[in-house]
């Protein structure tokens, strides 16, 4: 409740203050911080949210709130802190950082929409309008929703007009421009709930069969819902209505909450810990008055890092608090969502990217009411509105997928530990194979070190052999790229019974077209690549910007030349596999196969149910899984992230190795892993043999601290792209020599660049690059800020500026 007569307001645009509004004292009583309003902001109305009070507006004249949008705070109080430090940290505005954080859709604010005035409806009937004021009269006119008119930004976009046209038509009352209050994307579910009638009925009516039927079935039920209703009288909605009018029944609406959650799960029985998970829970659980620490815990794949983590949380909820549980893939969720659900059953809510905004929404509100205190996610979910966390959990603390890249560029593991701070809580990341980041805080004693040695059930790590592919460079066919020795070992693999893994991070069929002509490869119009051959669809695409040509297509070159495909990716794969062994089934599990709602699901049912025999798939089969039937995993090429220009190539080389190969043997059976490579002498290529973290470890710190890379050293990378080259070019040198004027004299600062990125464009604008490196990370980010801020730099809209603290990709 707010007692003041003004509130604290941060709005969602990009401005780096809050504002001062006045609240009408009929809505001052509903509201509390952490709500939604709608306020007038210049000429428009846009969504804010409430910080808290404040005493007076000082020297200016407040505006007045104009409405309350919500009937329950959004997120606790407590979260303004947090929201606060990840705005300064990442050198973003407050209100967009809170509008990142919450269910997208609940934006609401005034959009510039087109209307066709009646003079120019007139104009066009009479043809007396020029052909491009024509086509935009056309296109208002065939627009979907007349009432609301179509937004002038998506007319601008689409290059049906140029604002100057717009401008021009508007002047001469052909066309009006109007502001139009943009409503939610996403809502409550409201669900009618029908039940017998307390009074006689007040009329007679004719009795159907199916009147009938509805009158038996809601007086057996008590109470019933419509959809309940529907499922065995589809046309119940028409026939409810006349016997509520008559009497015979009561109609209500209530709210309800969809429901994103697989098939039920049966309960489980938790297993007894072995002496290692057993000492691990005690440890973390004897600190508990201890507050705060963040633990890192590291252990072979197939340790059972999982069930630790259930005791943990059991040992929170046991204490009346609640639980964060991240994981890096939506198609990993399912997994972790099952085990919980069998342990805790309905206590949990998810929050992933895969669910409509109105499931998002019902479960961010099950969250904030308290109905559930646990939630399980991926990156968003460190978000999540729980008033009083009792751990955190990040398992797979390694993966890139924590980190966002775009708008709002935070990685949530560091957030997760941020926020493990200000609730005063254990923050566990798990990991076979920690960042080097988080193992340096172990070793510099920032972090706590939690380790398992063993295999559940002793199971022995899988055996894993090389075999190098330049001995095969002479050979053509498939054996150039599924070796003899793989071929070998998915033969006695399927012949046991077993399942086989067959890893390839690169998708499509064929990813280097080339004209048989001119010799000149596809490459996208729009980026600075070339396009990716997909043989089921019969189409060229970039992976990068979307953009697509017809498989049949010539030469964009030369126009005449027929375009080969060369390279290969998981669709090739696939194929390759069906012709050696024709009577296995096959699976593939890649962006590709994976786009639809619940394909995902679907895939990993399979292959639990061993319905499939080999699996095709990306890095999304590599991290987590637990298929007890794969006993083997071949690597068709092992270096292809190798060569990146990045500094933490070897490190997610190492990862994704190492992970991929821990997904066979985790059954009864002993798993054998073959990894194909260029370059078996790699020190990167035999830590992932071997399967030692230290070795990678110890052999990859030296070369970074030699360098100042993270994690010995703070970066900011800038990002700077525009449509123009040589103007986006000057621009980057701009800022740089602002940058330069900026260093403090008692700091050491490097900054490097600028410098083309490594892909020089993509989506039709040129990309420049700026890396900011001290052992401050509060200096430069002092200095990043002053950059922004300045006028020279601020008034260029034409280029845009992205801040990147603690980057993970410099391509």
């Amino acid at each position: 409740m707010i007692s003041s007569d003004y509130i604290d307001v941060s709005v969602t645009l990009p401005l780096n203050q809050t504002f001062v509004y006045k609240i009408p004292g009929e809505l001052r009583a509903d509201a509390c911080p952490g709500m939604r309003v709608l306020v007038p902001f210049g000429r428009r109305r846009v969504t804010g949210y409430i910080l808290g009070e404040q005493e007076s507006c000082g020297p200016y004249k407040a505006k007045k709130v104009i409405s309350l949008l919500d009937d329950h705070p959004l997120f606790p109080e407590t979260d303004i802190r947090f929201f606060r430090w990840v705005a300064e940290y990442y050198i973003h505005p407050l209100g967009e950082t809170i509008k990142t954080a919450l269910p997208t859709g609940l934006e609401r604010q005034d959009v510039s929409c087109v209307f066709v005035t009646e003079e120019g409806q007139k104009a066009l009937a009479k043809g007396t309008l020029p052909p491009e004021e024509a086509e935009l009269v056309n296109r208002l006119n065939n627009h979907r929703d007349q009432k609301n008119g179509c937004t002038l930004k998506s007319i601008v976009k689409s290059g049906t007009a140029t604002a100057a046209l717009v401008r021009r038509m508007e002047k001469n009352n052909r066309i009006a421009v109007s502001a139009v209050l943009k409503k939610e994307r996403a809502g409550v579910k409201l669900e009618k709930f029908i039940s017998p009638a307390k009074e006689l009925p007040n009329k007679q009516i004719r009795m159907s069969k199916k009147r009938l039927q509805i009158l038996s079935m809601v007086r057996e039920a008590g109470e019933i819902s419509l959809t309940g209703l529907k499922a065995h009288v589809p046309t119940a909605p028409k026939l409810i209505q006349p016997l509520e009018e008559a009497g015979y029944l009561t109609v209500v609406q209530r709210r309800v909450f969809r429901d994103p959650l697989g098939d039920p799960v049966e309960p489980d029985t938790p297993p007894q810990l072995t002496d290692e998970q057993a000492a691990l829970v005690a440890r973390v659980q004897e600190n508990g008055d201890k507050g705060f620490i963040p633990y890192l815990l590291t252990g072979v794949t197939g340790s059972g890092k999982t069930e630790v983590y259930m005791r943990l949380v059991a040992d929170a909820v046991a204490k009346g608090r609640g639980a964060i549980v991240l994981v890096p893939e939506i198609a990993l969720i399912s997994q972790t969502e099952r085990r919980f659900r069998a342990r805790f059953g309905e206590k949990i809510a998810v929050i992933h990217s895969m669910l409509t905004n109105g499931e998002r929404l019902d479960q961010w509100r099950r969250i904030s009411l308290e109905k559930v205190n646990i939630v399980i996610g991926a990156r968003s979910a460190v978000f999540a509105p729980i008033k009083d966390i009792g751990v955190i959990i990040v398992d797979e603390e390694h993966d890139t997928s924590y980190k966002q890249e775009s708008g709002l560029r935070y990685n949530a593991r560091d957030l997760a530990v941020v926020r493990g701070k200000m609730h005063d809580c254990p923050v566990i990341l798990g990991s076979a194979t920690p960042s080097v980041q988080s193992y340096q805080n172990v070793c510099a004693k920032r972090f706590s070190q939690l380790e398992l040695k063993k295999r559940v059930n002793n199971n022995p790590l899988p055996e894993i052999t090389l075999v190098d592919m330049k001995k095969y460079k002479e050979t053509w066919g498939t054996d150039r790229i599924i070796t003899p020795e793989l071929g070998r070992e998915i033969r006695a693999c399927l012949e046991k019974g077993n399942q086989a893994l067959i890893f390839l991070n690169r998708r499509g069929f064929a990813t280097f077209p080339a004209c048989q002509s001119c010799g000149k490869t596809l490459h996208c119009s729009h980026c600075d690549v070339t396009m990716t051959y997909h043989k089921g669809g019969d189409f060229y695409k970039c992976h990068l910007c979307g953009h697509t040509l017809e498989g049949s297509a010539r030469c964009p070159e030369c126009k005449t030349g027929k375009l080969k495909n060369f390279g290969f990716g998981t669709e090739k794969i696939e194929a390759m596999l069906k012709t050696l062994f024709p009577d296995a089934r096959l699976a593939r599990m890649d962006q590709d196969s994976t786009a639809k709602k619940g394909s995902a699901l679907r895939l990993l049912k399979q292959i639990r149910n061993r319905t499939v025999d080999i699996i095709v798939g990306t890095q999304m089969l590599a991290k987590g899984h637990d298929f007890p039937s794969i006993t083997l995993v071949g690597v068709i090429c092992a270096d292809l992230s190798l060569s990146l220009p990045d500094f933490r190539a070897s490190e997610r080389t190492f990862q994704l190795l190492a992970q991929v190969a821990g997904r066979a043997g985790r059954g009864r059976e002993p798993g054998r892993v073959i990894m194909q490579t260029y370059n078996p002498d790699h020190f990167t290529i035999e830590a992932s043999r071997r399967q030692d973290y230290m070795e990678f470890f110890n052999h990859e710190a030296p070369f970074r601290k030699a360098l100042m890379y993270p994690p010995f050293t703070r970066m900011i990378q800038l990002k700077i792209s525009g449509k123009d080259e040589h103007k986006t070019a000057a621009h980057a040198q701009n800022i740089a020599e602002v940058l330069s004027r900026l260093i403090p004299q008692d700091h050491e600062v490097q900054i490097l660049g600028p410098i083309e990125a490594a892909i020089q464009k993509i989506s039709g604008r040129f990309r420049w690059q700026i890396l900011i490196k001290s052992l401050s990370a509060g200096c430069i980010n002092k200095m990043v800020s002053a950059m922004a801020a300045d006028p020279g730099i601020s008034r260029v809209k034409s280029v845009s500026i992205g801040i990147d603290v603690d980057p993970y990709f410099l391509m």
